[in-house]
């Protein structure tokens, strides 16, 4: 299935989505409009929000909270992005200019938290205090997992383990929360709310290191970005730390300058580093084995074109371009 045959399995539900994400940005301060419908209507896949839909289906939920859910989940990754490309001075995404870009750090920031707070106006409506929690919790992991990131920029000493735990609570934990409010919202058993926070975890976690990879493989015109980005802001990503592991000292110490130094001088020299290092690979067999572990999650779930299409989704995260 390709990712419009998996959208078309809930396309009203999706369409009702963006109306809601369009009514919810709504404020009288003409900033927030302008800047907040800029960044819902970059070109993103919405595929959290997809997520939240799918798993609400899978697990049986019916009605219009889904759909809520969906558009609070989507507040709060839009949220995230452009706090991110504030930290990250980033200047492009998905091949437009960001947020900051062309309304300064100060709007961007502000219009974030203005997504934030909206999104918790939104879930106090669906009258789940469950949700409450599980989304607070979430929210304060993804803080979390951005200082992690922080504190890991320009550190080649980062470890395997340490990436992991940021992509786990800076990613995979938004995605998970997701997929488990759509279990609440289903009044599903305890033990399908958990396959499905197991889903969008592993999801999650394949879904950022096939990110990752594509910094070093994909096009910019694919991507919206330019190739090795992360590099250039001295993030010691999965390749990285695999090619530092496995080359050669002169590779080591090359990489290790690109991460404490920031910028893309030696990037062609690094490109090939990875490549005879294999660390491409090794990364999409990480990529994969996550994907696998988020398929296997939902066999917890009645059998249904729903848990296919998030069984493709799993399959998609991996395959993907860009």
């Amino acid at each position: 299935m390709s990712l419009q045959q998996i959208r078309e399995l809930v396309q009203d539900d999706f369409d009702a989505v963006d109306c809601e994400i369009h009514r919810q940005l709504n404020s009288d301060i003409a900033l927030i409009n302008q800047l907040g419908h800029y960044i819902v209507n970059s070109g993103g896949k919405r595929l959290r929000p997809l997520l939240v839909l799918l798993s609400a289906r899978a697990a049986g939920a019916d009605g219009p909270h889904p759909v809520t859910m969906a558009a609070v989940i989507e507040f709060i990754h839009t949220a995230t992005l452009l706090h991110d490309d504030v930290v990250d001075a980033s200047e492009l995404r998905r091949g437009r200019d960001t947020a900051n870009a062309l309304w300064g750090n100060e709007a961007a920031v502000l219009v974030g938290d203005f997504l934030y707070s909206r999104s918790f106006q939104m879930m106090v409506s669906l009258e789940r205090p469950l949700i409450m929690d599980v989304m607070a919790d979430a929210t304060n992991q993804i803080a979390e997992g951005e200082v992690l990131q922080l504190l890991n920029c320009n550190d080649p000493d980062t470890t395997e383990e340490r990436y992991l735990e940021v992509i786990r609570r800076k990613t995979a934990t938004l995605f998970a929360a997701g997929t488990r409010c759509a279990g609440i919202l289903s009044d599903s058993s305890e033990s399908e709310q958990q396959a499905l926070y197991d889903y969008g975890m592993a999801l999650g976690e394949a879904f950022q290191i096939t990110d990752d990879v594509l910094d070093y493989s994909a096009s910019a015109e694919d991507m919206g970005k330019n190739v090795g980005d992360d590099l250039a802001e001295g993030k010691p990503t999965l390749p990285l730390i695999h090619a530092m592991r496995e080359g050669s000292r002169e590779d080591r110490d090359m990489i290790r300058r690109a991460i404490e130094e920031g910028g893309l001088n030696q990037i062609d020299a690094i490109i090939k580093a990875l490549d005879e290092t294999g660390a491409l690979a090794y990364c999409h067999q990480q990529a994969s084995r996550a994907a696998e572990r988020a398929e296997a999650a939902l066999g917890q779930l009645p059998d249904s074109p729903y848990r296919k299409a998030l069984a493709e989704l799993a399959r998609f995260s991996v395959a993907r371009a860009s």
